[in-house]
């Protein structure tokens, strides 16, 4: 038999086994969780604190931003109002008014007995039943009879048959002096219709209506068929008209205004009028009233502040608008404004009925057709004044700031909104950083715990973790293994070692940084990219570029005077110079030689405006070129050629990687500079045909391409003015 191996297994136990110690948690573990619990916890209490009080902040904010808006439009539509009364009540004032009332009173009341034309009155039933009965009808959805509107008056149905019917428009009508009837009534209107017409045309007032103290409309400017209606007992004694014209008549105060609500309009073809009137007096009596119809697109231009959404802090999304007793608005939706299809679709969902939203679509106005309900209205028509989050008309979910209009014969409330995804973008991002930053505080006290923890354990558990960090790439450990001796010539090592990584990592990162800057110094940040990783076959194309080729007249004589060294100083100073002006202008620089600028606008970064950048940027090099000959006392001068069109950019070598540009526009504008031995700046038809008339232009010939002749224009750029 084999002896037995001196490798054998060890034996087991006999008997009873010993038992085995229950493992239990280290000091270092204790100390970690105790650290870890504490420094976690803080964080998240904190970070909630935050989250309330910065949430809250910002809405505040957000709501103090609107509740401005809000305040802001109500005093820009109370001014309106008052001047648009003040309008009114001196009109009512003025000599001119106050004759002009009396000329037409006594030259309507004289027309009753003017015999009634039987063609010109057939003409007249024709009219409102094939035309304004349709028009009406078409423009309300609803059926018309025509005969309901005819007027039963002589004077009416003469003033009519010679000053309405016979114009196609309304803007026809108002342009008309004199019928050339012969007629006191048409007498009267050649002399004063001139001074009303500019009252309506300069204040933008929709008409300018007179009427006697009979309830007789013995005057419009526009010559609408209410022209010689009676508002007491005519057609239209139901309007707001009537009941404005009632209602001063009965206060018989001179200088009082009564402001009437929008409300529909038959003579206006349903579209909604709103009047100022107020009465006319003469010696101490009142013979009538001036009434003018309120300027809807004076208000909507108050409520949208001019289109300028974004520059009065309404952002993308916000808007003001008013709202009438009816709950309907008395002003224009900005949705309507800015996408008429977006808006039909979102108002129907909402709950409006499709009828209503394409009418608002077709009169280009919500005005007594989109709907306001909701809370902040009710609470505004009860006199309230605040701010909360509501849906809007349009069932989006916005913060709101309402509140009464406050303006004296108008129960209007005012309301200043935006949606909660734009308003509350403040509250996202900062909700997001808090919640990034606890979450970095987190990190940073578990890291911090874990240093601390280690302080108690041994030296070399600490030098193994340090050891750890730098495997996983954090730079400028430093460790104390203690005080013995070995241990502390370790982590001598350790610590040298440390330091030398560090600086070689920051020595590899400025030699990458210094690479990054010569890469980026001779082709764009894209084509950088792509080179860095690996690309071989790098170009870059654009439709609509402009295209600047700019050569500095008279540097050669003037480098022929000068040292190599001195040239070459001089000609960074003005590359230089012209980098600035093209980073100002957007204009982005392809090459440069010793006196030639290839530059262009719209390839890199595409701009609807490059033609105008590219011109206002060679007009600079121009004024630089003059500036710096006037300093050095030299003579350089400015030849550029510009063209638009398609060009391409790329990376041309391998060994020697050189960023260039090419196609028809490179060429033509080379082509367009050096065909003139003048210096100027040359500019194609295409170029000429796309900047503003502010810069003038003068014919410098032609240039054919395959394409057919170019037509070549020059830059007429200021002349300096010498210095006395």
């Amino acid at each position: 038999m084999s002896e037995p191996s001196a490798t054998a297994s060890p034996p087991s136990w006999v008997g009873t086994p010993r038992p085995r110690g229950r493992a239990g948690l280290s000091i270092y573990s204790i100390l970690l969780i105790m650290l870890l619990s504490v420094s976690v916890l803080s964080s998240i209490v904190v970070g909630i604190i935050g989250y309330l009080n910065g949430t809250q902040a910002l809405r505040g904010i957000a709501y103090e931003k609107l509740v401005e808006i809000r305040e802001n439009r109500s005093r820009e539509v109370a001014q309106l109002f008052a001047t648009i009364e003040n309008a009114v009540r001196l009109g009512a004032m003025n000599e001119t008014s106050r004759q002009a009332a009396v000329a037409f009173t006594d030259a309507f009341a004289a027309l009753r007995d003017e015999p009634e034309d039987a063609e010109a009155s057939a003409a007249l039933e024709a009219y409102y039943r094939d035309v304004f009965a349709v028009q009406l009808s078409e423009a309300t959805g609803e059926p018309v009879d025509g005969k309901t509107f005819v007027p039963r008056d002589a004077a009416a149905r003469y003033l009519q048959a010679n000053y309405v019917i016979p114009y196609a428009s309304w803007e026809d009508a108002i342009r008309a002096d004199d019928a050339g009837d012969g007629s006191a009534w048409s007498a009267a209107h050649a002399k004063y219709h001139e001074y009303f017409r500019a009252m309506t045309e300069l204040q933008d007032f929709e008409d300018v209506l007179m009427i006697d103290t009979a309830g007789d409309v013995v005057y419009t400017a526009f010559k609408g068929i209410d022209l010689g209606t009676n508002l007491l007992d005519g057609p239209y004694r139901l309007s707001n008209l009537a009941d404005a014209y009632r209602e001063a008549m009965s206060r018989n105060i001179v200088g009082d205004v009564v402001i009437a609500d929008f409300k529909g309009y038959s003579p206006s073809l349903g579209t909604p009028a709103g009047w100022a009137v107020t009465p006319i007096e003469s010696d101490g009596a009142v013979i009538g009233a001036l009434a003018i119809e309120l300027p809807i697109d004076r208000i909507n231009d108050v409520m949208t502040v001019g289109g300028s959404w974004e520059l009065n802090g309404l952002g993308a999304t916000g808007e003001t608008y008013l709202v009438g007793p009816d709950e309907t608005m008395r002003s224009i939706s900005r949705v309507l404004l800015d996408d008429p299809a977006s808006y039909e679709t979102a108002a129907v969902a909402a709950g409006l009925s499709p009828p209503a939203a394409a009418l608002s679509v077709a009169n280009g106005n919500t005005l007594l057709q989109q709907t306001v309900a909701g809370d902040p209205v009710v609470r505004a028509f009860a006199g309230e004044s605040g701010t909360m989050i509501a849906r809007d008309y349009l069932g989006r979910e916005t913060l709101m700031a309402y509140g009464p209009l406050g303006i004296d014969g108008l129960d209007w409330t005012i309301i200043a909104q935006e949606t909660t995804a734009e308003a509350l973008v403040p509250v996202e991002d900062f909700t997001r950083n808090l919640i990034l930053s606890t979450a970095g505080m987190i990190i940073f006290v578990c890291l911090l715990s874990l240093v601390l923890a280690q302080v108690f354990v041994r030296p070399l558990r600490r030098l193994k973790t340090a050891a750890r960090r730098i495997a996983a790439g954090e730079e400028g450990v430093q460790v104390d293994a203690g005080a013995s001796d070995e241990l502390a010539d370790v982590a001598t090592a350790f610590n040298d070692m440390s330091r030398s990584l560090e600086v070689k990592s920051h020595l590899i990162e400025d030699h990458e940084r210094a690479s990054e800057q010569l890469i980026l110094s001779f082709m764009p940040e894209g084509m950088a990219d792509r080179y860095r990783h690996g690309d071989e076959a790098i170009t870059q194309a654009g439709d609509d570029v402009t295209v600047i080729f700019a050569d500095i007249v008279g540097f050669e004589e003037l480098a022929a005077t000068l040292s190599s060294e001195e040239a070459l100083a001089k000609l960074n100073d003005l590359i230089r110079t012209f980098d600035d002006a093209a980073e100002r202008h957007g204009v982005e620089r392809v090459r440069t030689t010793r006196q030639s600028y290839l530059a262009s606008c719209g390839l890199g970064t595409p701009r609807v405006d490059n033609a105008r950048r590219a011109v206002e940027f060679a007009m600079e090099l121009d004024t630089i070129l003059e500036r710096y000959s006037t300093q050095q006392g030299v003579t350089l001068g400015l030849r550029a050629g510009l063209d638009a069109g398609q060009v391409t950019s790329g990376l041309i070598g391998r060994a020697r990687v050189v960023y260039d540009m090419w196609g028809d526009a490179v060429n033509l504008a080379f082509r367009v500079q050096g065909d003139s031995s003048d210096p100027g700046i040359y500019v194609t038809q295409r170029v000429a045909d796309r900047i503003p008339d502010t810069i003038r232009i003068t014919p410098a010939g032609e240039v054919a391409t395959q394409s057919g002749t170019q037509r070549v224009w020059r830059i007429e750029t200021p002349v300096p003015v010498a210095e006395g």
